[in-house]
């Protein structure tokens, strides 16, 4: 697997997210603090997050998208679109309630804006734990799959938390 970064535009208040390689727990800080710029721009209009050139996707991750789309749906009151052409991304989007939260299309519109990388972050263990703690959680709020599947997890990092 390649490794992965993600890339972002912004244009006339459409964002742009791209995937690409194999997206980890390592690009999390940077992927949180451009979804909170996305929320602090005034001309917010879109949000379009493109998975197709996404080889793997961790928990972690999946778990701030889906904060991302959560937070639209509170704040501008639309869901984001999420482009994925693969069948084992799409299943995996599906079993984990993804379906619900975005509109998800195989198809993206070229954007003619430039993507650019997005900088690196670095956070504390302490920080850390605390962001996959959090992206967990909102999965978990997705489906009944998603609690039991991240509930010993969230349970570890829970205990983890109260005994510092």
């Amino acid at each position: 697997m390649t490794t992965g970064k993600i890339q972002f535009a912004e244009c006339e208040g459409a964002f742009v997210l791209k995937f690409i390689g194999d997206v980890r727990l390592t690009l999390c800080a940077a992927l949180d603090a451009y979804i909170e710029k996305i929320f602090c721009a005034l001309n917010f209009q879109s949000i379009v997050i493109d998975l197709t050139e996404t080889e793997g996707i961790d928990s972690t991750s999946l778990g701030l998208l889906a904060k991302l789309s959560i937070l639209s749906k509170e704040k501008v009151g639309f869901l984001p679109t999420l482009v994925s052409n693969h069948d084992d991304m799409n299943r995996l989007l599906q079993s984990m309630g993804f379906d619900q939260v975005f509109n998800i299309v195989s198809e993206a519109t070229p954007s003619e804006t430039e993507l650019q990388d997005l900088p690196g972050q670095t956070l504390s263990e302490e920080m850390v734990k605390a962001k996959v703690l959090e992206a967990h959680r909102i999965l978990m709020s997705l489906n009944a799959h998603n609690r039991d599947a991240f509930r010993d997890l969230v349970s570890a990092l829970e205990s983890d938390q109260q005994h510092r």
